[in-house]
């Protein structure tokens, strides 16, 4: 009995220390499919950049998706997490909420507030840009000077 407890203990340890930090896996990149996601799951944590399109072959989609792996570093320094959705079928929550029409980017900072909307593909430069303007990124960065 001791030895099953002492099992079951260890086993459960590691999920409940990643549930407590409260980041994504490692194994996670920075582009994920939204499926089931709802933007709760990144409160405080991560500012999702929501990529919507009718089909994955949208030129704009794809130029968009491409513009952000190239940027992947700058993104991932500004904690973003980006989420896409493709189906328009599937009525995700993401889409339920959001309400796109067609190819849409959404930009959603760690307050789960929308910041921006754009109907066509920004770089990651302006993106960065737009981060970088929060209160909440200006004060990230503010601690972080400090603590330097």
């Amino acid at each position: 009995m001791t030895r099953t407890l002492a099992l079951v203990f260890s086993a459960l340890i590691p999920v409940a220390a990643w549930a407590a930090d409260g980041s994504l896996p490692a194994d996670e990149g920075l582009i994920q499919p939204a499926g089931d996601r709802d933007l709760s799951e990144f409160l405080w944590t991560n500012r999702p950049i929501v990529v919507f399109a009718d089909t994955p072959a949208d030129p704009r989609f794809q130029q968009q998706i491409d513009m952000l792996q190239s940027g992947e570093a700058m993104l991932l320094e500004r904690d973003v997490v980006v989420l896409t959705d493709t189906d328009p079928a599937a009525r995700s929550a993401l889409r339920t909420k959001l309400r796109p029409r067609g190819f849409q980017l959404v930009f959603v900072d760690k307050d789960g507030v929308v910041k921006l909307r754009k109907p066509f593909p920004w770089s990651v430069r302006e993106l960065s840009r737009s981060i970088d303007k929060t209160p909440m990124r200006e004060r990230e960065i503010r601690e972080r000077r400090q603590s330097n």
